[in-house]
């Protein structure tokens, strides 16, 4: 008798066959040097604005500080969205 967990996994199995499919170490590869190149433009960014952060917190300007924490937060979904993406087109196979 099987699990409801493996009558799930036959089903999306069976909905989508492409993705059992093994990652190549090359594609392994590139997946490694995305996460590499978008953790560096996160941390840029982050710099970047944390110093910014700091200059509206030294000026006390809450709406500024409020502002820019806000970009900080759409900045790094942004780039994580990117970086998900490109790791997608990767893992299809689309170069």
């Amino acid at each position: 008798m099987k699990s409801a967990y493996e009558l799930a996994m036959e089903r999306l199995s069976k909905s989508d066959p492409g993705s059992s499919k093994p990652i190549t170490p090359e594609k392994r590869a590139k997946l490694a040097d995305v996460d590499r190149l978008y953790q560096g433009k996160i941390a840029e960014r982050e710099i970047f604005l944390r110093q910014q952060l700091e200059q509206a917190l030294s000026g006390r300007d809450a709406g500024e500080v409020d502002k820019i924490r806000k970009q900080i937060a759409s900045e790094k979904a942004r780039l994580e969205e990117d970086r998900e993406a490109e790791k997608d087109r990767i893992r299809s196979g689309k170069s």
